[in-house]
């Protein structure tokens, strides 16, 4: 009798020990980590990465705010803001047919999209960013450097198609002159 006691006793604990992994596994991001999950997708989307999409996240809900330059731009930056965890997109972007011009104009001043000034700091920053949330990228060992614009990649890789995601998402960083692959691939 004592035997099987015990026995029950070892399930139950057992028992509850699973049913609080399995609660923290389910457990909902926080607003926080929704809102770079959001704003990574939307600075690596070709169709909307190079707008000043500002988003806000708040019990699940995501609004979106800023200035594209056309409705399917507005549509996709909504799609794309659909991740696990959010409840709610509200998008607030307005479509300006002349943001591209404006766009033009901040770069050929040397500023960002958000009209923030340019510099190797700044982009050496923001590759590193974007490296840090690319799934190819994982368990990659990346040295980043900037000098006049220039990034040098150095490190390894796990894959020729990390490799060629690691160069890729450096040259589409803003104020990115050229990318020079020094990335060599092993495990």
């Amino acid at each position: 009798m004592l035997k099987q006691l015990i026995r029950l006793a070892a399930a139950l604990l057992v028992t509850a020990g699973a049913v609080q992994l399995s609660a923290a596994q389910t457990q909902k991001p926080t607003d926080d980590t929704l809102k770079d999950r959001v704003e990574y997708r939307l600075e690596t989307a070709a169709t909307v990465r190079k707008y000043d999409i500002k988003v806000a996240v708040d019990a699940g809900k995501v609004t979106l705010s800023g200035d594209v330059a056309t409705a399917a731009q507005k549509a996709d930056a909504a799609r794309l803001a659909k991740i696990a965890g959010v409840t709610s997109v509200e998008n607030l972007l307005k479509v300006d047919p002349d943001e591209d011009k404006t766009l033009t104009e901040r770069a050929k001043a040397g500023l960002n999209k958000a009209g923030a000034k340019i510099d190797d700091a700044w982009i050496t920053t923001k590759v590193k960013w974007f490296m840090t949330g690319d799934d190819l990228l994982a368990g990659s060992h990346i040295n980043v450097d900037t000098a006049k614009n220039v990034v040098t990649l150095k490190g390894t890789v796990k894959t020729q198609a990390g490799k060629a995601r690691a160069v890729a998402l450096a040259k589409d960083v803003d104020g990115v002159k050229n990318v020079v692959d020094q990335l060599t691939i092993g495990g």
